[in-house]
Parts: C-alpha cells; sequence; structure tokens
C-alpha cells in the first residue's frame, strides 16, 4: 500500500526518537535531526543551506547546529503564533534551547535542572499561547515563545515520552506522559484525569484520531488506546524504537506505524492490530515524520535509520485493490480452515452424546475416550496463606473424581513474562491445585485461566477457561489481632454512609467475611510485602488511614474517591519520617547549588587565565622567546589538567543534584496523591513556589495540611 518515491544517504549517524520535521520558513518542510556527535542536522531540499549564528553549512542542502552538549530530545512547532514559521526546540540534560532557523537566532535559552528526555510543543488548556513541553525527572515543564515558564508540576517516575491528543473528545488537547514507573498519565491542564499501568516502561506515544492513540513498551509491546480501554496490543522479540501515525489508504483514519530496532517498519490497523503494510531498512529505525517533503500536494511518511538512510513512502492506490483482492482470498481460506475445524469438534461432540453407545462404554473404555462426567465443572478460588513466606493462594479445583493435569495462567505484570504454567508431577496429580502469587504492585490483575482436566489415567484433557480478578488491595490480609499502629496517618472528612466505605473494601480487598461497619469502622490488614494498613472512620465521617507507607496511602485515597465519586478532597496527612528526609535532601541540595556556584566562578576565572596565557605564549614564539613560551605553555598544560579535575567534580556534583531533586518531586507527587482535583494541583502548585523562594517551613506546611 505504500510505495518508496525517494531515498536519500545523511553523512552523519541519527540518534534514536530524535526526528522531527518543521517548516522554518513557513512554506518548505525540513527533516531535522540529532545525531550521536553532539549536533543536530537541518536538511533542506528546497533551497542553499544556511549559515550564521550556531548554524553551520555542511553540504549543500545540510546545517549543522553545534549543541556542545549530549542532546536528548528535538522537536519542531509553532511556538510564536505571530509567525507563520516553526521553531526549532532542542534539550539536553541540563539546558532547553528554542531556534529560530530562519533567523538563525536563539529564542530562548533556558537552564532545566531536571533535564528534558522527551519534548512536544502544542496548546494546554488555560494557556493562550503554545508551549514547548519538557519532560524530565519526574517534572513536567511549559515554556511559551519569550522562554517564560508558565506550566508546571511533577509525574511519578522519569518521563520517557509526550504527545497530545484529544483524549475527552472535548475539541481540546489533553497531555498524554509515559514514565519509567509503567504508566501513562493523561493530564488536563496541571489535573491528572486518567491513568493507564502498563506492564513495562513507556518508550513511546502517538496520538492517532479523537481519542485513540497508540504507546510503546520497553518489552517489544506495541498496541492502542482508545481513552482507558485497550483494544489491541502485541508483543515482539524485537525493541519498538518508534510509533507514528499516517493515513496509508486515504480513508481518513490513520494507521499506526511502528520501526523496530531490526529495521522492520509495520503499519497496522488501529482497530484490529492487523498487518496491512511491512519493508525494511538495513539498520534500525530512528524515527519516522510525515511532510509535503516534495511538494506535490501530498503528505510523504518520512523514516530514518540510525544509519542516517532515509525513505520517503507515498500511498499508491493501485496496490491497495491488489491488497483487498488477497485479503478477501485470505479470508475465504481461514473461514473454509475453521469449518473443517467446528465440523470435526461437532463430530467429537455427537459421539460423546449418543445415549446407547455412552451406557454401554466400559470404565477403561471411558478412560480412553477421555469422556469426562457432563456434570463436571471448574471453580476457582483466591485466598491468603501465611505460611512461610506471606503469599496470597490461587486455588484451582473441580467438582468430582475428575484430576487437574495443568493450568495456565494469563495475567500482564503478575509473573516474569505474561503467563505461568503450573504441571504437578504425576504422584501428586489431585482434582485440585495451588498456584502461589506475588503481586509486585496494589493493581487490579486479571486472571485468564486454562486448566487440563481429564479422568485418571486418560491421556484425552479437556480445556476449562474461566477468568477471575485479583482485587487492587489482595497483598493485605485482614488480621483485627495486630497491637502495633503505625506512627503516620491522614485523615478526612466524606459525607457518605458507612456501608458505602464498606462496599469498597469487600470489592478491593481479600476478605472471607464482610467487615463490621455499623456503629464504626476499625479494619486492621497485614500487609504481605510488610508493613500495616488501619483503615478507621466515625459516624461523623471521618476517615482515618494509617500507614507509614505514603504511596499506600495515596492509593487508598485514589481508590476510595474513585469509588465514591469524589471530584475534591482534602486530606491532613502526618509523614514525619518523609517530612524529615525532604529536610535532609533540602539542605542537600542547597549546599549542591552553593558548590556549583563556586565551581562555575572558579572555571570563569580559569577562562580568563587560558586566554592570557595563550596570547603570552603566543607573543613569546613571535619573539623567538623560547623560554617564556614554554613556561607560559607549561602553565595552560597546568591548568587544563585543573579544569579536568574541576569538570569531574562539577560532573559529579550535577548527577548528585539531579538524584535529590527526583527526590524531591517523588515526595511532591506522593503528597499531591494524598488529595484529590482541586486540592490535589494546589499542593503542586505551592510547593513549588515554596521551593522556589526556599521556604522549607512552608513546604512542609503544605505537605501536611494540602495548604500554605
Amino acid at each position: 500500500m505504500l510505495v518508496p518515491i525517494f531515498t536519500l544517504k545523511i553523512k552523519h549517524k541519527i540518534h534514536p526518537r530524535m526526528v522531527t520535521v518543521g517548516k522554518y520558513d513557513g512554506l518548505h518542510p525540513c527533516l531535522t535531526c540529532g545525531t550521536t556527535a553532539s549536533k543536530v542536522f537541518v536538511h533542506n531540499p528546497h533551497s542553499q543551506a544556511i549559515a550564521g549564528g550556531r548554524l553551520a553549512i555542511h553540504d549543500s542542502d545540510i546545517s549543522l547546529l553545534s549543541i556542545n552538549q549530549s542532546v536528548s530530545a528535538v522537536c519542531a512547532g509553532l511556538l510564536d503564533t505571530t509567525k507563520n514559521r516553526d521553531a526549532l526546540c532542542i534539550g539536553t540534560q541540563t539546558n532547553l534551547l528554542a531556534y529560530d532557523v530562519h533567523d538563525n537566532k536563539d529564542l530562548f535559552y533556558k537552564e532545566v535542572p531536571d533535564g528534558v528526555n522527551s519534548l512536544v510543543i502544542g496548546k494546554m488548556p488555560n494557556v493562550d499561547k503554545p508551549l514547548v513541553v519538557a519532560g524530565g525527572n519526574c517534572t513536567l515543564q511549559g515554556f511559551d515563545d519569550t522562554g517564560e515558564d508558565v506550566f508546571w508540576t511533577v509525574t511519578g517516575d522519569v518521563v520517557s515520552s509526550l504527545t497530545f491528543a484529544d483524549f475527552t473528545n472535548d475539541g481540546s488537547n489533553e497531555l498524554l506522559v509515559g514514565s519509567e514507573d509503567y504508566d501513562i498519565r493523561v493530564f488536563h491542564g496541571d489535573e491528572i484525569i486518567a491513568e493507564m499501568t502498563e506492564t513495562e516502561a513507556i518508550t513511546g506515544l502517538c496520538s492517532i484520531s479523537g481519542s485513540r492513540f497508540g504507546y510503546a513498551l520497553a518489552n517489544g509491546t506495541v498496541g492502542v488506546y482508545d481513552r482507558t480501554a485497550r483494544y489491541w496490543r502485541i508483543k515482539s522479540k524485537n525493541q519498538v524504537m518508534t510509533v507514528h501515525s499516517f493515513d496509508l489508504d486515504g480513508d481518513g483514519v490513520p494507521e499506526l506505524i511502528t520501526g523496530w530496532s531490526n529495521g522492520k517498519i509495520d503499519a497496522r490497523s488501529n482497530a484490529t492490530g492487523e498487518i496491512i503494510f511491512k519493508d525494511n531498512m538495513t539498520s534500525a529505525v530512528a524515527g519516522m515524520v510525515d511532510a509535503d517533503y516534495r511538494l506535490d500536494g501530498k503528505d510523504q511518511l518520512i523514516c530514518c535509520s540510525v544509519d542516517g538512510e532515509v525513505r520517503g513512502y507515498q500511498s499508491d492506490r493501485s496496490r491497495i485493490r491488489v491488497v483487498d483482492a488477497n485479503k478477501a482470498t485470505t479470508d475465504m481460506r481461514d473461514l473454509n480452515l475453521s469449518k473443517q475445524n467446528l465440523l470435526l469438534e461437532l463430530q467429537n461432540y455427537e459421539r460423546e452424546k449418543e445415549p446407547l453407545k455412552a451406557n454401554q462404554l466400559t470404565s477403561s473404555e471411558k478412560i480412553e475416550g477421555g469422556i469426562i462426567p457432563v456434570n463436571t465443572s471448574l471453580n476457582t478460588n483466591l485466598t491468603i496463606n501465611t505460611k512461610g513466606r506471606p503469599h496470597i493462594e490461587l486455588i484451582v479445583s473441580t467438582t468430582n473424581e475428575t484430576i487437574v493435569r495443568m493450568v495456565v495462567i494469563f495475567a500482564e505484570g503478575l509473573f516474569d513474562g505474561e503467563s505461568h504454567i503450573v504441571h504437578p508431577a504425576s504422584s501428586a496429580l489431585s482434582n485440585q491445585i495451588r498456584i502461589p502469587l506475588y503481586p509486585v504492585k496494589d493493581t487490579l490483575v486479571e486472571l485468564h485461566i486454562q486448566a487440563f482436566v481429564s479422568l485418571p489415567g486418560s491421556c484425552n484433557f479437556h480445556v476449562f477457561e474461566v477468568t477471575n480478578v485479583l482485587p487492587v488491595f489482595s497483598s493485605y490480609l485482614y488480621d483485627m489481632s495486630l497491637t502495633k499502629e503505625p506512627e503516620s496517618y491522614v485523615t478526612f472528612a466524606v459525607n457518605e454512609r458507612m456501608q458505602r466505605i464498606g462496599i469498597w473494601m469487600n470489592e478491593n480487598f481479600l476478605l472471607t467475611n464482610e467487615i463490621p461497619c455499623d456503629a464504626f469502622i476499625d479494619a486492621k490488614f497485614l500487609a504481605l510485602r510488610g508493613g500495616e494498613i488501619i483503615i478507621k472512620m466515625t459516624e461523623s465521617g471521618q476517615v482515618t488511614i494509617k500507614t507509614d507507607n505514603i504511596d499506600l496511602a495515596g492509593e487508598v485515597i485514589q481508590s476510595l474517591a474513585a469509588f465514591l465519586r469524589l471530584e475534591d478532597l482534602q486530606v491532613t496527612a502526618h509523614f514525619p519520617m518523609h517530612l524529615e528526609r525532604l529536610g535532609e535532601i533540602m539542605n542537600t541540595v542547597d549546599n549542591l547549588h552553593a558548590v556549583n556556584q563556586k565551581l562555575a566562578a572558579e572555571m570563569t576565572d580559569h577562562s580568563n587565565l587560558i586566554r592570557s596565557l595563550v596570547v603570552r605564549a603566543e607573543d613569546a614564539r613571535l619573539q623567538d622567546d623560547i623560554s617564556n613560551m614554554r613556561k607560559g605553555y607549561v602553565e595552560l598544560q597546568d591548568l587544563n589538567r585543573e579544569l579536568i579535575s574541576g569538570y569531574h567534580v562539577r560532573s559529579t556534583n550535577h548527577q548528585e543534584l539531579v538524584k535529590s531533586l527526583k527526590v524531591v518531586n517523588q515526595i511532591i507527587q506522593k503528597a499531591s496523591q494524598l488529595r484529590v482535583g482541586k486540592f490535589q494541583t494546589q499542593v503542586v502548585s505551592q510547593c513549588r513556589e515554596a521551593i522556589k523562594n526556599s521556604q522549607v517551613t512552608a513546604l512542609f506546611k503544605i505537605i501536611r495540611a494540602g495548604s500554605a
């Protein structure tokens, strides 16, 4: 359905996921890529390459932009609405550069302490101007065309991918954020309106159409969501390098295009995941964009490899008809095969249901035929086993003398892989199998169970398929004998019947009996992974959650608020251990900033001294004063050693600063998770102001009370 219409060979190695295209003069699209040599090249086939400012001419149609730092992200888009041309934005681990390629000048150059791992340009709600949003070390930061920081919020972990999509189908875009903690979060402004948990780190996101978007994971999984519902996904042994959407057949519905680490390019229907086009490049795919690169009125899909190969594809309507014909033939063949299998299965059922035949079968004939009793059913039960290492136990059993030969469980994020198989030894076969489960995270898990059941001694199996659900807080044992109460707690008031809280606990915890909730609630749970949680509620509606795990407290509050459909919820929190740690880290950050400023001042002094030494040494050389020339260059060599040593100190200092800032951002994010709605965003914004103004006491108060 796609045919290659042009191929270029760029003499630069292209960094993966650093490919974009922009109309820097407002008319001609220019391919722009980050290279492995700390440079960014701009390919402009429509006019001569330009030089000046940061740009230098490399070839007749390629300009190089020297960054002098390792490039971590690039994107192009319209930042200044008064100019009908795109700006180029380049991120490093310390700075963000917005560059006007047409005028060869910086729009702004900002220091970003949390680093830039991903960039995207678009409109945010309640902000008049387009913003370039930088995803960094647990933070999201938005800048306008003047470099003013107009948007800032925190997210759960290091940001790995960003995109804009109309998630709510209301005509305005939401910001989709993929991070290394396996979560896809949807931000409407600075408020999280949806969250989807995957099985690996999110490495790619792309908008398809409306509320539908594609995603890629670090384990080779690629798929499509429509809002919070996953349409499909597939997994490969190769790594997904990039995902992009492009309308192959001109029907107005984009397909999901995937570039792989082995150079494969495939296009899949966004509704079913069926492959409708594939091709191969000679090396790993670095990135994909689409633009009218030939200026013929038709967009081309432009694919770039890490070795610098650029290939442009365009739809071929004649090949679409051939593909449709081939698809019809393939569908007919598949239907015939399904018909044969169903007829064979029907014959087996008819043989087993012959009443006369069944009554005349001896016990040995029944075993050979594998005919199990008609009333055989499969039961699954979840319970908590505290013997040895505490764990959840899945019990799979049959209702009669049949035996369970093997159980296959398909579940996400529960096993080392996507499935788990249990097949007892022949001597241990019975009508019941107990399977230990060890959830790593508190999340809802669907267990798709296939059990192989047969009569004793039979070689023919009957397959039963059932589904069970592991509740969110299944790893917590209801135990009212606990005497130790956690020191930390959160408390808040809700205007709800006590029985509703009881229903929520019954749905989200593994309970053998319902928790009493008449005059009050006092439920104590022992965490299988260590720790305790106590949930209390008085008749006046005051709820107290006691736990030393601030993450768990946030998850419980978010789950309860979703169940009760609470739009806003303010809480009072008391987590002394976290506040003590935050105080220590803030002191460390202040010390690191002071050291960084001192090192920067020393480097400036050394730079001035280098200039004077070079001038003196060169003057001595021109005057044939070899002794003073040698002396000057010896001093330069010593100074160079000091600079190298100082660089290593600055590098180590920067790494420590990044780690400390990450912990600070994570604590703010955890404090915001204790609230719901406007109070959640209020905590983030006020915490940031307190940090900017070095008001540590106010920061502690905001985390405790939710407001300054």
